[in-house]
């Protein structure tokens, strides 16, 4: 079959035709892509940055310290904090003497003292469940009970509750009192942590 001139350019016109058509469409779909698919795709990767950035941050935390080197007592809130370079990383519920409000004074009072003490020793086989001796009466205390004709007294620890209940009590009952002769007393498990993150030595202060 034969080509005539004529259809060679029939043939030309058509196919140029074409290719401008798809050219345009080209060009078109490119312009679709720059003016809303590629600004929206640009900004779910900077997102998807910036959720797995904060998601990040979110789960970082500094670990708990070993030990603790300081301890809060708050008696007002009855709470036991313990410390690291200032940041509290444990806190656990106390119960208090049974005269609660006030400094200790003197021998008897049932108060549970105020003020700056060393944590300076321990006992693993007292009457209670472990205990830890807070270093009052200090010089201070012992100077205002001289004084006034007292004897200040002492012996006052942070410990658990007793090895041996007393009758007619529960544990939760030791939970819901004050009732320590001047002590500071918290649950077993909370003791059982205060007794391996306190070292002797550490220094704690007690609030009203």
């Amino acid at each position: 079959m034969k080509w005539r001139a004529s259809d060679q350019r029939r043939w030309s016109a058509g196919h140029g035709k074409h290719e401008r058509n798809g050219a345009c469409a080209h060009a078109r779909s490119a312009s679709q892509w720059n003016q809303g698919l590629f600004p929206g795709f640009i900004t779910s990767i900077v997102l998807a940055i910036f959720l797995l950035c904060f998601a990040g941050c979110a789960v970082k935390r500094p670990p708990d310290p070993v030990f603790a080197d300081q301890v809060i007592v708050r008696k007002g809130d009855r709470t036991l904090q313990l410390l690291n370079n200032g940041r509290v990383f444990r806190e656990y519920p106390i119960n208090l003497g049974k005269s609660p409000r006030g400094h200790k004074i003197q021998e008897g009072d049932k108060r549970t003292p105020e003020g700056e003490y060393l944590l300076d020793w321990r006992n693993p086989n007292s009457r209670f469940y472990k205990s830890i001796h807070i270093s009052y009466p200090n010089a201070a205390d012992r100077d205002f009970a001289r004084a006034i004709g007292v004897k200040p007294g002492g012996m006052i620890m942070i410990h658990g509750r007793p090895n041996r209940l007393q009758p007619g009590f529960v544990e939760k009952d030791y939970d819901d009192l004050d009732w320590t002769d001047g002590c500071i007393a918290v649950k077993n498990n909370a003791m059982d942590e205060i007794w391996y993150k306190v070292r002797d030595g550490t220094p704690i202060t007690i609030l009203p």
